[in-house]
């Protein structure tokens, strides 16, 4: 056994495309613009800008499977989480996004048992909708939906290892509070500029093929030798 923990991201990162942004294009009302204006430019914190997108959603069920039916995974990733079932590693879905939308895009894939840990879609009417935080913290330094620092710091410990797997904001937090993370998109930016040990990747098949490599121990080594060399690059 190797100790190590996955922890996925799943926007953008099993998913092709951000789901919660193709609901927005799709069914948002005007204003959900502002507020993802205001969160960018850190006016409000993501749990805010969330909740306030997702009342915004004029949709029913049945439109929501059906915008859920057609969303993609990278088509690497059933083969990774096959590679990490063989070599017993826990895996699971770490995200700032919709459970819902999660499980229903997985399904599609035969992977709805992978455990999530996500914000909550809740129905409050045909076509109107609440997010509630179930995985929320009040000492998430970036005030989070999913405060994914405290998610992985559950699975921390003496002989355990954690590994992220991510592209974006809702992960540069929680990387610095892992052993080693597998970075794509702006990731991979925050992970160099932060000295945080990583990877980049393009995709699963990238993070396949380095696997071996983690769990054997080569990989870490050879990031702590390249950082040792060369302090700006602690890349593999």
């Amino acid at each position: 056994m190797s100790g190590w923990t996955l922890l996925c991201d799943f926007d953008g990162t099993v998913s092709v495309e951000d789901t919660t942004d193709t609901l927005l294009e799709r069914f948002g009302k005007p204003g959900w613009e502002v507020l993802e204006n205001d969160w960018r430019a850190g006016r409000i914190n993501s749990h805010d800008c969330m909740a306030g997108q997702v009342a915004l959603l004029d949709m029913s069920k049945s439109e929501l499977d059906a915008h859920l039916a057609e969303r993609a995974i990278d088509a690497a990733f059933p083969q990774f989480v096959a590679a990490a079932q063989a070599q017993e590693l826990p895996i699971e879905i770490l995200s700032d996004g919709l459970d819902y939308a999660i499980h229903s895009i997985l399904s599609h894939y035969d992977l709805d048992w992978l455990p999530v840990t996500a914000n909550r879609l809740q129905a409050v009417g045909e076509r109107e909708w609440r997010l509630e935080f179930p995985n929320a913290s009040r000492n998430c330094s970036v005030a989070s939906g999913t405060c994914k620092c405290a998610r992985a710091a559950r699975f921390q410990g003496p002989r355990k290892r954690i590994l992220m797997i991510g592209d974006g904001a809702s992960d540069f937090c929680v990387s610095g509070a892992v052993d080693f993370v597998f970075a794509k998109g702006k990731l991979v930016d925050y992970c160099r500029d932060h000295n945080i040990p990583h990877a980049p990747i393009e995709g699963f098949s990238d993070a396949l093929a380095l696997l071996p490599a983690l769990v054997s121990g080569k990989l870490t080594a050879a990031t702590r030798t390249a950082a040792a060399a060369l302090p700006n690059a602690v890349s593999a």
